[in-house]
């Protein structure tokens, strides 16, 4: 393969930069265009040591840079690497990368570095993909799972699963292709029981990707209600600064006002929204239909309803049109004495708060975790996949149960063993293990260049 290279830390002004070279020739160009300041030939240095020098072009120095050996195959590439680290400058850094093409690299493609760590065997598929989970990981939980992944959890968990399927295929396939030979046949029980316990574990890794995507992604979220029933002052209460205007007046708030906010290690992209009612002019009717179609976009509604006032025709409107949808009911103002019918939330788990002063807060956060079913995974992270690895977990539980319909009705074992077989190659496919170049460019294209 060619010897690549591409800047590896952020496109921007910083302390430090680094400039990663991969492949067989990766010494020879970095020989062309360091001068190390002590008597150590780049050639004659060992894996995993620095030497401090510069980078010299044209009999110019561009700037002193402190240059590190990594030598195969205990590399993060399974190939020869030098990273140059100099001064983070936009210019300084793109000139010594320009230099460094020039001397013999090519230009690296996106993932192109964790690419070829998976060709080299260094990472399975699910643990090159694992690192570009820690790289957008914007939580604890999020990222402990992240890392369960690149330390090989996903992998392990669906190489058991596909161990199974594998040992099942080859008692049938043993069977049904020497039936002349004196073999053991497999008996049924024994196939169903295989594919139920097949069937568990793809379940469970399933479950864990809805909960692992919540830690990943957030969740949307729109706080919604009549005018003045403290939608503005809930947010800002919750993100603990003044982020929408408050005022007495009702339909202060007329446009969508986005920010995002941590309930523990969960990502809330939440929107405060116009109040919801017929409103007197354009600009605010615009807000209203705004608000509306947050609404009706956001995975969790809070909705909010004003305690120390009776209900208004607009609230039970409201009530009526969370039938469905994830919600958490919360009732404001509980500092003030209550005038509302609580006789019409018999049906609904509502939270009594008061945002002004932060009573009753800390509530909201439990019931999301108990909603999203996350209060066990947050404490134990399990392994989450992306949605590649879903839809191959998908396919093969597919293929799984209709095995066990297959082997139900009587089918034959020869219609069972082609069933099996795709559950089989769905799971190859998700560690890497049998994957098209296809799916393997495309894992890839994803990544940012330079990773």
């Amino acid at each position: 393969m060619s010897t690549i290279a591409a800047i590896s830390t952020p496109a921007a002004a910083g302390g430090i930069a680094v400039i990663r070279v991969s492949g067989e020739r990766s010494l020879e160009i970095a020989e062309k265009l360091f001068l190390p300041f002590g008597p150590k030939r780049l050639s004659d240095m060992p894996g995993h040591s620095c030497a401090y020098g510069r980078i010299v072009s044209g009999g110019e120095t561009l700037d002193d840079v402190l240059l590190t050996v990594f030598r195969a195959p205990k590399s993060y590439t399974g190939e020869d690497i030098v990273e140059i680290s100099c001064h983070g400058g936009i210019y300084v850094t793109r000139r010594i990368l320009r230099e460094v093409i020039a001397a013999g690299a090519e230009p690296a493609e996106a993932g192109e570095f964790t690419k070829r760590a998976f060709l080299n065997g260094k990472l399975s598929l699910t643990q090159a993909e694992a690192v570009a989970d820690i790289i957008s990981a914007e939580g604890e939980s999020a990222l402990q799972s992240a890392n369960m992944m690149r330390e090989g959890a996903l992998f392990k968990e669906i190489k058991k699963v596909s161990e199974r399927l594998i040992s099942l295929l080859g008692g049938l396939s043993a069977w049904t292709d020497y039936p002349d030979e004196d073999l053991p046949e497999t008996e049924p029980k024994e196939i169903g029981s295989a594919l139920e316990a097949a069937s568990g574990e793809l379940e469970k890794i399933i479950r864990d990707y809805d909960s692992g995507l919540v830690f990943r992604d957030g969740i949307s979220c729109a706080i919604v209600g009549r005018p003045n029933v403290g939608k503005s002052t809930l947010m800002n209460a919750l993100l603990g600064y003044e982020r929408s205007i408050v005022t007495d007046a009702a339909g202060t708030t007329r446009d969508v006002v986005e920010e995002q906010l941590r309930l523990g290690d969960v990502l809330l992209r939440i929107s405060d929204t116009a109040g919801l009612r017929d409103a007197d002019d354009e600009a605010e009717r615009l807000g209203v239909r705004l608000a509306e179609r947050a609404f009706l976009n956001a995975q969790l509604v809070f909705a909010v309803f004003d305690g120390s006032a009776p209900l208004s025709e607009g609230d039970l409107k409201l009530l009526e049109s969370l039938k469905g949808r994830r919600h958490i009911v919360i009732v404001n103002k509980a500092d003030l004495p209550q005038k509302i019918d609580s006789e019409y939330f018999k049906d609904e788990n509502i939270l009594k708060v008061s945002a002004k002063s932060s009573l009753g807060l800390e509530k909201i956060r439990e019931r999301v975790y108990e909603m999203f079913g996350l209060s066990g995974y947050a404490q134990n992270p399990a392994v989450f996949a992306n949605e590649r690895q879903k839809l191959c977990c998908d396919r093969a539980l597919e293929r799984v149960r209709q095995a066990l319909s297959a082997l139900k009705e009587g089918e034959t074992l020869d219609a069972v063993t082609v069933l099996v077989d795709g559950a089989a190659e769905a799971l190859l496919e998700l560690t890497g293990e049998r994957v098209t170049d296809a799916v393997v460019n495309d894992v890839f294209s994803r990544f940012c260049i330079g990773k």
